[in-house]
């Protein structure tokens, strides 16, 4: 379980977030999501550990971040980030297992349990063809399910995910929320279309200029009126005979 109290952020003097308080539940896939610029992001790093509230608490399993080792806290939670890998001119394969290394003891090379982990997670993301290839020979899109394949090594019972359908055809975004939601690993996921929200997501948060402006189930969050007052569009919503909630915009 992950909870922030009463957290509020600034960066570089400019306030960034503002007395956030959220739990995630066990097993919950939770969506942020807002306009550029609420802070989603800065929230999510908040939740690993890169960056400290001035003010608040932010606990996993009731543990405060701020007196845990990034060793220990990598071994709760897998991060996938926005990122461009380091080291372009390792193999996939290699930049998979990085995710292995908090599982190690610091003085063990590879194991073959490794090895198997690494196979297993190339083959969830569709890369297990790819896995001697060069990152930096890789499109956009295979760069992305390599970082998830990395995060899914790591075995942990935490995933933090900020935008992983970028740079994804819609086909291979939701062949990854759906891997996502398989895992049953609780989750926190940013994401910028609010149907794929609606569509994988068990509750969100909307925030808009670094507050939450609301949080609870997809039918009442994605509201037309919430969505008006904050991304100034019209939503019309719809509910799909399969129960899916969606929205078309004008």
């Amino acid at each position: 379980m992950i909870s922030v109290e009463e957290v509020s952020l600034s960066l570089g003097g400019h306030a960034v977030l503002h007395d956030i308080n959220l739990t995630v539940s066990t097993g919950q896939v939770l969506g942020l999501v807002g306009p550029n610029g609420s802070g989603k992001t800065s929230l999510l790093r908040l939740l690993f550990g890169a960056i400290h509230p001035q003010k608040g608490i932010v606990k996993i399993n009731d543990c405060n971040l701020r007196d845990i080792s990034r060793r220990t806290i990598a071994r709760h939670i897998a991060v996938v980030a926005q990122e461009r890998p380091e080291n372009l001119h390792q193999s996939v394969a290699d930049l998979v297992s990085l995710g292995r290394l908090p599982l190690r003891n610091r003085f063990s090379g590879q194991r073959k349990e490794d090895d198997d982990a690494v196979y297993t997670a190339l083959e969830r993301v569709g890369l297990s063809a790819l896995s001697t290839q060069l990152v930096q020979e890789l499109s956009g899109g295979e760069r992305q399910r390599a970082l998830v394949a990395r995060a899914l090594v790591q075995e942990t019972d935490h995933l933090l995910l900020d935008e992983p359908t970028n740079h994804l055809d819609l086909r291979s975004q939701l062949d990854l929320l759906d891997l996502v939601r398989a895992l049953g690993r609780t989750t926190v996921i940013v994401l910028h279309d609010l149907n794929l929200a609606a569509r994988f997501c068990d509750q969100i948060i909307l925030l808009n200029q670094g507050k939450i402006v609301s949080h609870g189930a997809v039918q009442d969050v994605l509201s037309p009126n919430k969505i008006g007052a904050v991304y100034r569009v019209k939503a019309t919503p719809l509910t799909t005979p399969n129960g899916d909630h969606h929205l078309f915009f004008n």
